[in-house]
Parts: C-alpha cells; sequence; structure tokens
C-alpha cells in the first residue's frame, strides 16, 4: 500500500507535469506558428501533410513536451522538499 506522502507527491507531480505540459503546447504552437508562419497540423498522421512538417511538429513537441514535464515536475519536487523537510524517497540520490 502506498503511504500518504507517495500519494499526495504523485498528486502534486501529475499537477504540475499537466500544467508544464499545458503551457509548453501552448509555446511550442506560437513558436511554430511564428517561425513557419502557418499553423501546426492538427493531424500528422495523415498522408496530406507534408513528411518534413509532420515529423517536426512530432519531434518539437515530443522534445519541448518532455522538457517542459521533466522541469515542472523538477521545480514542484524542490517545493515538496521545501514543505516537507525531504525529497520523495523514489527521488533520493544515493551517494
Amino acid at each position: 500500500m502506498a503511504e500518504k506522502g507517495d500519494i499526495g507527491w504523485r498528486i502534486v507531480a501529475g499537477a504540475a507535469a499537466f500544467a508544464g505540459g499545458f503551457a509548453a503546447r501552448k509555446v511550442i504552437t506560437l513558436a511554430w506558428k511564428k517561425t513557419t508562419g502557418k499553423e501546426p497540423p492538427t493531424n500528422p498522421e495523415s498522408p496530406e501533410v507534408a513528411l518534413s512538417e509532420a515529423v517536426g511538429w512530432a519531434v518539437i513537441m515530443g522534445v519541448g513536451m518532455e522538457v517542459a514535464r521533466l522541469l515542472a515536475t523538477r521545480a514542484a519536487a524542490r517545493q515538496w522538499a521545501k514543505g516537507t523537510g525531504e525529497l520523495p524517497s523514489h527521488l533520493k540520490v544515493d551517494v
């Protein structure tokens, strides 16, 4: 059974990752529009979308979303440690 702190951390980390992903999607979409001058592909899997555009969008979104999730979770972990006095157990590094 999971400990209360573990469940609390999962909720906090999930909320942080969601918020980071939401913000990242908005920023990446805006940057795509500024850079290419057009809307990002709504369905990159469609053969009607140029392969280069579909792959570019997939790579940018994949990397951007993962970086945002990572940064948001790390920020949440720092705040968690400030509030509880220690990092969640699975984030501690054995030295």
